[in-house]
């Protein structure tokens, strides 16, 4: 009942015209930087820290640009309930799609690296430019809310994508290549790692950042050719997504290489337009030093112990820290 109620409710708010719901976000943006103050301490925090060399007046009109753009993300995101396939054509544009198809045609299945930057849900109309031989979808983690997530799936899935739960990721990408299907799947990769995920660190946005490797592995693994998605918002409500070819043989990028091109790449885009990226997330809370005291340099494995209890248990064998 609740997910019945939340997108009858979502879904007459998409009826609006798109100038009319800038309107609603204009609104939005009010509420949430000024009386809200959503996260604001953290966002700034943040920026402040991965723009060491910005001035405070230059920090703060990144962080209202930053909350004006996640406004209209969310006025963005309803509208796909109701947005025509034209309409959807029309505003997301897709540059150099061709190469994608060449690799579906030639029997190669692809991995797209992107960021929770610009208006990632609008990607997942990728679908409509892909070859007939491909199979299309993205990796998403599954939200605790039931509602949430059946509304989630129900938009990310609008356009003919499938949404892959990231538990089940290795299985059904093996289980397409055993099938000899090839897949074209978007991975958004700028999440937090969990302590015992991490295994490898890069310099990104002025931080010492865990990266997950997860992709990487799987597509060295399997083979797949993997392009990155250079995002740009030319203005309101239009996007612009070219596909930019990595590398078609993964083998031959040394460890962790690939995984560090696509952060060195979502940098680049950050750094030209910072206030399309999801600073509202708390990306840097694992350091480096309390991942060393986690590790077990004996069994190389991360305790996933409190911190304090893990203090406790080195003072107890080693003495004082």
């Amino acid at each position: 009942m609740l997910y019945r109620l939340l997108f009858s409710l979502l879904y007459l708010l998409s009826l609006l015209p798109l100038r009319l719901l800038y309107v609603v976000s204009d609104g939005l943006f009010l509420l949430v930087f000024y009386v809200v103050r959503y996260r604001r301490r953290l966002v700034h925090r943040n920026m402040s820290d991965a723009f060491p060399d910005r001035s405070p007046a230059e920090i703060l009109r990144t962080e209202k640009l930053f909350y004006r753009w996640l406004c209209d993300y969310m006025v963005e995101t309803v509208k796909m309930l109701s947005m025509s396939e034209r309409q959807m054509r029309r505003r997301m544009t897709f540059v150099g799609v061709d190469a994608v198809n060449r690799c579906v045609d030639e029997g190669q299945s692809v991995a797209l690296y992107l960021g929770h930057y610009c208006n990632w849900e609008w990607i997942t109309s990728i679908p409509l430019h892909l070859s007939p031989n491909a199979w299309g979808g993205q990796i998403y983690h599954v939200l605790e809310n039931k509602a949430m997530d059946r509304l989630f799936l129900r938009l990310r899935q609008r356009w003919h994508s499938t949404c892959i739960p990231m538990a089940e990721t290795l299985r059904r990408m093996v289980a397409f290549r055993q099938k000899g299907q090839p897949v074209v799947v978007g991975y958004i990769g700028d999440q937090v790692p969990f302590w015992n995920n991490i295994h490898h660190w890069c310099q990104f946005l002025n931080h010492d950042t865990p990266v997950l490797t997860g992709t990487e592995r799987l597509v060295r693994r399997l083979g797949h050719a993997a392009f990155y998605l250079h995002i740009t918002r030319p203005r309101r409500g239009y996007y612009v997504c070219e596909f930019q070819l990595i590398t078609r043989q993964p083998q031959q990028l040394k460890e962790f290489e690939l995984t560090d091109i696509y952060f060195s790449r979502l940098e680049q885009d950050i750094v030209a337009a910072p206030q399309y990226w999801l600073w509202t997330h708390n990306r840097w809370k694992r350091t480096r030093e309390e991942f060393n005291l986690r590790l077990d340099p004996k069994t190389g494995k991360v305790s996933l112990d409190s911190l304090e209890k893990i203090k406790q248990r080195r003072r107890e064998h080693d003495g004082p820290l």
